[in-house]
């Protein structure tokens, strides 16, 4: 344990989701000896990538920065003995830590995660729990281990999925659950002899993966519940974005279209096959799915910019829609 009743800490994250959990525990009085993020983008144009939502943070406090190409070369874990830090706090990095690299702090890593693990392990786990349709998600910290996202649970919360919530604010939600999750595990860590065990062993039989989104799986499946495309369309924002291919009277090939919201409506008639298109009589742009009828509400078209469903149907006439990429039938 160590001596005093606060922390010297290397934080470690790239991503917005690692925000409010650090600034946690900076606020905390705990000492953020070093932050460790992921290498800035090279530039590809005149204007540069912004900084990463981490490195921006460490900059505002005036935070010393490292950014190696990989954490676990030789060098790099050199840098971190260096530090002499208590812990490890990792959150939305971007690279898997080695041994090497774990032990280079007495109490080891923690890891804030964005699902109820042992499921959903991986790079998508925010977006992998909508598109499954769960009703429940939350956030872990894990004790780390070299095996991914396998160590024992210190904490967990958890928060039911609103209907109409999209990954990008369900992600955002989970990040701030999570800071409650890590001052809780932090303080654990805080009381623990270094030898005993300690959390919750995760069940193997209970592992899921969330591996990372393609822009390949967003196409739109319409043979499958209502249910599903309306979580398939809100688990692919912001990235990569839902999209379906419009034919449309009077254009040989079809418009490429992201669809950005939807809305689940009545029971398809019997007969009526999915990807089939409506507009009714209060011009709903309506798509038949398995079971029930569902309006698109918002959309983009390619090389446009977002509008009303009502918009594009004043410009155009859709047919029945058809998938262009077998990813969509998986």
């Amino acid at each position: 344990m160590p001596d005093s009743e606060k922390l010297r800490i290397i934080a470690m994250g790239t991503g917005p989701f690692a925000v409010p959990s650090l600034e946690a525990l900076r606020t905390a009085g705990h000492e953020i000896a070093l932050v460790v993020t992921r290498p800035q983008p090279p530039v590809k144009s005149r204007k540069a990538a912004p900084p990463s939502p981490v490195r921006q943070w460490a900059i505002e406090n005036d935070l010393p920065l490292f950014d190696p190409d990989n954490i676990n070369d030789e060098s790099a874990v050199e840098r971190l003995n260096a530090v002499a830090a208590d812990l490890l706090v990792v959150c939305d990095y971007g690279q898997i830590l080695k041994p090497a690299a774990l032990a280079t702090a007495p109490l080891g890593g923690i890891n804030l995660h964005g699902s109820l693990l042992p499921a959903y392990r991986g790079a998508a786990p925010v977006q992998r729990s909508l598109l499954s349709g769960d009703a429940i998600t939350g956030v872990s910290v894990i004790h780390m281990t070299p095996r991914l996202d396998g160590g024992p649970i210190l904490a967990t919360r958890q928060t039911p999925i609103a209907d109409d919530e999209t990954a990008g604010e369900l992600e955002d939600r989970l990040s701030k659950i999570g800071v409650e999750a890590t001052l809780e595990s932090v303080a654990l860590l805080m009381q623990w002899d270094r030898s005993s065990e300690i959390g919750t062993v995760q069940d193997k039989t209970k592992v899921t993966r969330a591996a990372r989104l393609s822009k390949a799986e967003a196409e739109i499946n319409w043979d499958q519940p209502a249910r599903m495309i309306d979580c398939h369309v809100r688990g692919m924002q912001p990235w990569p974005i839902a999209y379906c291919f419009v034919p449309v009277a009077g254009k040989d090939e079809p418009i490429r279209v992201a669809v950005k919201q939807v809305q689940r409506l009545g029971a398809v008639p019997a007969g009526v096959s999915p990807g089939t298109v409506d507009v009714d009589d209060e011009g709903r742009f309506k798509v038949a799915s398995q079971d029930n009828w569902v309006q698109i509400v918002r959309l983009q078209p390619a090389g446009k910019r977002e509008m009303a469903a009502e918009e594009f149907l004043r410009g155009h006439q859709p047919q029945n829609l058809v998938s262009r990429n077998e990813n969509a039938a998986n």
